[in-house]
């Protein structure tokens, strides 16, 4: 039954429709679909089913064409994923922060030469955008399928030269599958990013969707039990992409419901029933361009400001679906006629023409800017906080101490970024006093003895190290600032926070937790409480209250609301920011109670009439959506008088 390959199966068409409704819901935010990005697991399972019957069947008639293969893939993806990339180049260039658009550049770059997943997994780093402002995330799953068209052919065509056996590519899919299985299963719970973005974590997916076509060739279940299988897997996916959580640990093993559902159903006989409605056979025909044009339109609605109004978000979904249409008709369809396939020399030259002019395009627009681009304010305000971050990022994103005047230290500062953004401002303060400031800090890490990360890092262990072994070594008396974003590190970070899920833990200190519970707060305040001692033994503690967290990056918004010629308010609660923080806030208490530690207090200042404030006159108080900027920690400055005069005694 090789003609699988060629064959036109109405209900694989219905789950592409399927796939990516769930996958626009979920992104639009509407609450249906709480697992709706399973949608696109929907979609490796799929690809691996067709591309095994294209391959294989080639293989069994003899008349498989590797470039052929290739060539009819890129006339599928490139000239549609062109056309978004550059219309969302356009679009930034009116409305884009300097830095903004030189990131977009290396987007649009890597998504055309499909290797954006591995660009987002690099970018998921501690001073990165939210993940609601990256334009083309989305491509991070076309650069891994693209990434499994490469290679999957020539594993195929290995596996059969070695020996021409159907059994063979059977077995091979079936190591491949259990060996990525694996993989993927130790990735989910070490390395969640990895997991969720390279195709060895991803491959097990699409060689389901390989035996499933090899299951499909010979397996035969009786009519009466097709119709009830069918029931029962499409119950099961619809529950995945209906009730799965985004906080549970993805892909492994709650991917494996909605992968293995879609498999089966691919594996017994095309039956069209639901999945051959007009309506669904309409969606799945244009799945991929709907896809190329949903996320672009979501992060416009969050530029807007909009995201939360449902409906801007109904309008949303409406757009993505017309222009998917407009795409599918105007780009999908003529590329087909445009480069075809019995003149592939041509066509790919045609093609590869496209690619180098887009990819060229993008790193022309890393490079590219223009004064009259944007007005003056709205540029000063992402380029001073571009200067910050970095200059924060020099001191904590090393294993390393940073030094600020001469001679010995006379006040010590530890902790986090939260501290190196403090250090610039509090140095001056001690040098006109007459000493120096050393600050021992590394981003995104807890500054506690007994803290382990999940995974565990280098940087990490080294502040660890730093706190047990040299610490001690230092002069006694001098004073020790500890500043770090605790709460973050032990319940997870805010909404759209790439680097911080909500809800997770990222460290522990007697076994690994997947939430936030009482036992873990207990187990925090008594290693606070336990390194608090250890240090007052020695000097003086102090203790700065968490910084407010503003879940949005503050420079940009108050420069969008500059570009859209608006005024916002920005800002959060003082009952929700002691909510948030108040297992940090009860460690720091007990500390203060059981060792002597000092609490700097700074929200009488960030906070007057019980509102935390992101800006002051147009000023933004914060570099990004939590760390205090200079004009921030210099409003909080009085806080530190104690500490700078207790400093002064020690130089």
């Amino acid at each position: 039954m090789t003609v699988l390959a060629h064959e036109f199966r109405r209900d694989i068409n219905g789950l592409r429709a399927l796939a990516v409704l769930a996958v626009l819901l979920y992104h639009f935010r509407l609450p249906w679909a709480a697992g709706g990005f399973a949608g696109v697991d929907v979609f490796f399972v799929i690809s691996g089913y067709l591309m095994t019957g294209i391959i294989a069947g080639g293989l069994f008639g003899q008349h498989f064409s590797l470039g052929r293969f290739y060539f009819a893939r890129a006339r599928r993806i490139w000239p549609a994923l062109l056309v978004v990339c550059l219309a969302v180049a356009l679009l930034g260039w009116f409305i884009l922060l300097p830095d903004e658009y030189r990131s977009l550049g290396k987007h649009v770059r890597d998504s055309l030469l499909f290797s954006s997943n591995l660009r987002y997994l690099d970018e998921a780093g501690y001073f990165d955008v939210l993940s609601e402002q990256k334009w083309l995330l989305h491509t991070w799953s076309l650069s891994v399928e693209w990434q499994f068209y490469l290679v999957y052919p020539l594993f195929l065509l290995g596996l059969w030269r070695w020996r021409p056996a159907r059994a063979t590519l059977v077995g091979g899919l079936l190591l491949l599958c259990l060996g990525s299985l694996s993989w993927s299963a130790w990735l989910s719970h070490t390395d969640a990013e990895r997991a969720f973005f390279t195709l060895g974590s991803r491959a097990w997916e699409m060689a389901l969707g390989g035996l499933a076509w090899f299951a499909c060739e010979h397996w035969r279940p009786r009519r009466a039990l097709q119709l009830p299988l069918k029931g029962l897997a499409l119950a099961v996916l619809l529950a995945s992409l209906l009730a799965v959580d985004n906080q549970l640990a993805w892909p492994l093993p709650w991917a494996l419901p909605a992968v293995l559902a879609t498999g089966l159903l691919l594996a017994l006989p095309a039956n069209d029933g639901v999945l051959g409605h007009p309506l669904l056979q309409w969606l799945g025909t244009r799945s991929y361009s709907i896809y190329l044009w949903h996320w672009p339109l979501v992060v416009l609605l969050g530029w807007l400001g909009l995201i939360d109004a449902w409906p801007w978000l109904l309008l949303g979904m409406v757009l993505a679906v017309l222009l998917g249409h407009l795409s599918f008709r105007l780009i999908e369809e003529p590329a087909r006629h445009w480069l075809p396939v019995g003149r592939r020399l041509r066509s790919s030259l045609y093609l590869m023409l496209l690619l180098t002019v887009g990819a060229m395009v993008g790193q022309l627009l890393r490079h590219l800017e223009s004064p009259q681009r944007l007005p003056a304010r709205v540029i000063e305000l992402g380029e001073q906080a571009v200067a910050e971050a970095a200059a924060v990022g020099r001191c904590t994103h090393a294993d390393k101490s940073c030094r600020f005047g001469e001679g010995p230290p006379s006040l010590l500062l530890v902790g986090d970024s939260h501290a190196g953004a403090v250090a610039a401002v509090l140095a001056r303060k001690v040098e006109v006093a007459g000493g120096s400031l050393l600050l021992r800090a590394r981003a995104g890490c807890l500054p506690l003895l007994g803290a382990r990360q999940i995974p565990a890092s280098l940087g990490c262990a080294g502040l660890q190290r730093w706190l047990e072994d040299e610490l001690p070594g230092m002069p006694a008396g001098v004073p020790l600032l500890l500043v770090a974003r605790h709460t973050v590190y032990l319940q997870g970070g805010l909404s759209g926070e790439s680097d911080h899920p909500q809800g997770r833990p990222e460290f522990f200190f007697s076994t690994p937790r997947t939430v936030a519970d009482a036992e873990l707060a207990a187990e925090f305040r008594a290693a606070f409480v336990k390194t608090a001692c250890q240090i007052t033994r020695q000097r003086p503690l102090y203790l700065l209250r968490p910084i407010p967290e503003m879940g949005l990056n503050i420079p940009k918004a108050l420069a969008r609301d500059r570009l859209l010629g608006r005024e916002q308010r920005y800002g959060m609660s003082l009952a929700d920011y002691q909510a948030r923080h108040a297992w940090v806030i009860q460690a720091q208490d007990a500390a203060v109670e059981a060792c002597g530690a000092v609490l700097l207090d700074p929200l009488p200042l960030l906070c007057p009439d019980g509102w935390c404030q992101a800006e002051r006159d147009g000023q933004p108080l914060y570099f990004d959506d939590d760390h205090l900027s200079e004009a921030g920690v210099m409003l909080i400055a009085p806080v530190f008088k104690q500490l700078v005069q207790s400093s002064a005694g020690h130089h």
